[in-house]
């Protein structure tokens, strides 16, 4: 069993309930859209954000990305973390068909791939990648942000390392200095031309 110190922020109750089979933390669900309009929740949830932190871990669709989008511009100076799990398609076990989008949410995916995606993004670790860290200038660079092409490049990387094809380049930058040091991802990025 994991022990997290941070909240953890999730969509739903069996998001809440999948991830109680692995981790030892404080984990708030939003019950969807609701978090929107819920006055009470939110003062939880910045609570947790200024005093222990919290980590934000929603499905990797377009609802998910909404509500996490909400969430970081609800507590402007709380200390928040993102988790991202990967696009895996499918249907959850309890559901008749797919969500629209046909990706597997929080609740639905294996327990291995969420216990990468705590590792993914340093979460376990209270050490972070050393050195200077990976830059706008290095996405550039590497042709993965404000070139032809580079969006595609990007999900591609994304898919490569199980993270969300959604992503924006801001939070795919934020997620790289977690998950590895600037040496690295220039020694990812130069072999991935060579491969090319």
């Amino acid at each position: 069993m994991l022990q997290i110190k941070q909240a953890i922020i999730v969509e739903g109750k069996y998001d809440k309930i999948k991830l109680s089979s692995i981790v030892k933390a404080v984990i708030i669900p939003t019950h969807g859209f609701r978090i929107f309009k819920d006055a009470e929740m939110m003062e939880l949830i910045r609570h947790y954000a200024h005093t222990t932190g919290i980590i934000i871990l929603t499905d990797s669709d377009r609802a998910g990305f909404r509500i996490r989008s909400y969430l970081k511009g609800a507590i402007p100076n709380g200390n928040i973390r993102n988790l991202y799990i990967p696009d895996v398609f499918g249907k959850e076990k309890r559901k008749e068909k797919p969500s629209a989008e046909g990706k597997l949410g929080v609740e639905g995916m294996d327990v291995r791939v969420l216990r990468e995606a705590f590792e993914k993004a340093g979460i376990l670790s209270e050490e972070q990648p050393s050195g200077a860290p990976i830059t706008k200038t290095d996405l550039y660079l590497a042709g993965l942000n404000g070139t032809e092409h580079s969006a595609q490049r990007r999900r591609i990387l994304q898919q490569k390392l199980g993270l969300p094809s959604m992503l924006s380049s801001a939070a795919f930058l934020e997620i790289l200095n977690s998950m590895m040091t600037r040496e690295d991802f220039l020694a990812m990025t130069e072999n991935a031309e060579e491969e090319a």
